[in-house]
């Protein structure tokens, strides 16, 4: 997102680029509350945009109109809800950019591979491409996990402070899926810790007996997520994991750059 410039004009040109100005500067606050949580008072958008506070009242009055912002009663402002259809249309097309990818791991892992995002305190699974074995696993589509309990769930929070895993753990619960399944903040830190370590994370029986997951984050996505290979213990073994990490990286390192590039992807 471009840097924010205070001027006389918000609707004039922006750049080489020819962008509008006032819309760079509306999507940019609208990206500052969402990094802030979703709640923000003028001063603190001011501060960190650097726009004087009549440019920013003016842009979000027009954005309380539009439905995409709403001010509450202590007068700050939140994102509204017209961004929930918005959000959700986007999460489908991106899960449907993301499965020539998932193609590709299935192809060249021979297990079944899946996309997931982090929405809000959940996992939701936004795209799957099953295994052609007849012994293969299943995840539908849509599904919400907690994500103290899968593999994506902890590529998803490595890299997150402790202290909003910890807040997260405790709005969510850490219920047993299985024996397996970590139930505890600390030990959940942990695992965190030997994903940032080994650059990928493992569900291992901790969502179901008998299976095992390896899953990695791609690298700047637009929003946080993760693509992951699913199987059964028996087929993904340690062995097999040495193999296939390496290929889940550069899977997630392709589909990042795509979704990166003005075209969108390819496959």
């Amino acid at each position: 997102m471009p840097s924010s410039h205070a001027s006389t004009s918000d609707s004039k040109p922006s750049g080489a680029g020819g962008g509008v100005q006032s819309l760079e500067r509306a999507f940019d606050l609208l990206e500052r509350m969402a990094d802030a949580g979703g709640e923000v008072g003028l001063s603190e958008l001011s501060a960190s945009s650097g726009l004087p506070l009549p440019t920013i009242h003016r842009l979000m009055r027009t954005l309380v109109l539009c439905g995409y912002v709403r001010q509450q009663s202590n007068r700050r402002y939140a994102l509204g809800p017209r961004l929930i259809r918005l959000g959700e249309s986007a999460s489908r097309l991106l899960g449907t950019w993301a499965r020539p990818y998932l193609q590709r791991l299935v192809e060249e892992t021979g297990e079944t591979a899946n996309m997931a995002l982090l929405d809000g305190d959940e996992v939701v699974y936004v795209a799957q491409v099953p295994s052609k074995h007849s012994m293969r696993m299943f995840t539908e589509v849509g599904r919400r996990v907690l994500p103290h309990s899968t593999g994506v769930g902890k590529a998803l929070l490595a890299h997150t402070p402790a202290d909003e895993v910890r807040a997260l753990l405790a709005r969510t619960g850490m219920p047993a899926a299985t024996d397996k399944t970590i139930t505890t903040p600390d030990g959940f830190l942990d695992a965190l810790e030997q994903v940032r370590r080994a650059g990928y994370a493992v569900d291992d029986n901790e969502q179901e007996i008998g299976v095992r997951c390896l899953a990695v984050p791609v690298p700047d996505s637009p929003t946080s997520a993760a693509i992951s290979i699913s199987g059964p213990a028996g087929r993904v073994t340690e062995t097999a994991t040495e193999r296939i990490v390496p290929i889940l990286q550069q899977v997630a390192k392709e589909l990042s750059e795509a979704l990166a590039s003005s075209g969108g992807p390819t496959g």
